[in-house]
């Protein structure tokens, strides 16, 4: 069997959901850390998380590199790598880049839905595209191992971020737009060059990014899941669930609204995509992975394409990207610019 990793969850962490994804098999899971949270207030988080580790040693770990996920299936645990959602945790000091990588921040979205320092968000009128210290911060990501992530961007950031970055970039947990017209989903035109640029997509169980929402079938997902292997290639396509388990609603108002305005964002769609919305029967949490990949066997995908979105496309994904450029890879970039 090969890895089982989830490209993204936002869960409202305890004992019990450490212990499903060990019932449920998961290997490894990038979990968000942090949304418009500044620095220190992130590094708070990472000290609870310190805690977790501390105290279910048995059951979780923090993971840096590739190899940690095979140390996961080793020993009987799951890998946690540290992602933000938006770049507030950088502020406005390319510095601190470094310092989260070091950290064990692996993945960061350069926006989350609205206009930042660097890139413009999915829900703006106008996308203008990467921003003069966007550009400069890609590069320092690329430098030092951490992944760039465009989930929430707008499609002109996107392109941008597929161009200027020298790594691959991910969109870590979305869905073709063409399949389910979400503002959050991506056109097919910029998951084929997300494609041909050796990029990743991870595709969300959340409801909001579904055709039919919380109804949506396992099957019309295994069908989506097919079209994305079309768009992307086999091996650049695996699973970002967006699991937000156990979260109470507030948690939505954080994530949608922040700091930057008192009114509330209702995002995608109207007053009542207010909260959480309910997850489908097929997917509630870490132990139905099980689910998806009999869904896809079932769908008649083959079964290599099956183990590499259920992980081990992840997973090399991983291995190419967390570790620190070499020089001659980033002179052969500017030479090729």
């Amino acid at each position: 069997m090969k890895p089982l990793i989830d490209g993204l969850q936002y869960a409202n962490w305890s004992e019990k959901i450490f212990r499903q994804m060990r019932a449920g098999g998961v290997d490894a899971v990038h979990v968000t850390v942090t949304y418009h949270e500044t620095f220190r207030e992130t590094v708070a988080v990472i000290e609870a998380w310190n805690r977790w580790f501390e105290r279910h040693p048995d059951l979780i770990f923090q993971g840096r590199t590739a190899a940690d996920v095979q140390l996961a299936r080793d020993t009987g645990r799951t890998a946690i790598f540290f992602g933000s959602q938006n770049p507030s945790c950088i502020e406005d000091d390319i510095g601190l880049v470094q310092v989260l990588h070091t950290l064990g921040l692996r993945f960061m979205q350069l926006t989350y839905n609205n206009q930042s320092l660097l890139a413009c968000g999915c829900y703006e009128a106008e996308d203008s595209g990467m921003t003069r210290m966007g550009r400069a911060v890609v590069a320092e990501m690329n430098r030092v191992g951490m992944v760039i992530d465009m989930s929430h961007s707008g499609e002109r950031s996107t392109l941008d971020a597929i161009a200027r970055s020298s790594r691959p970039i991910t969109i870590s947990h979305a869905n073709p737009h063409s399949w389910h017209a979400a503002l959050r989903n991506k056109s097919d035109h910029l998951l084929r060059a997300l494609g041909e640029s050796g990029g990743f997509l991870g595709l969300s169980a959340y409801p909001h990014h579904l055709k039919g929402g919380s109804a949506c079938t396992l099957q019309d997902w295994c069908d989506m899941a097919a079209l994305a292997c079309d768009l992307v290639g086999p091996r650049q396509v695996g699973i970002g669930t967006d699991l937000c388990q156990d979260q109470p609603d507030s948690i939505v108002e954080w994530m949608r609204v922040g700091r930057w305005t008192k009114e509330i964002d209702y995002g995608e769609g109207s007053a009542t995509n207010a909260g959480f919305p309910p997850m489908c029967d097929w997917f509630h949490d870490n132990r139905d992975f099980a689910k998806i990949r009999a869904g896809l066997l079932a769908s008649g995908m083959d079964a290599t394409t099956v183990d590499g979105v259920m992980g081990a496309n992840w997973h090399a994904f991983f291995d190419k990207s967390f570790g620190p450029q070499l020089a001659a890879n980033r002179q052969h970039r500017r030479a090729a610019e």
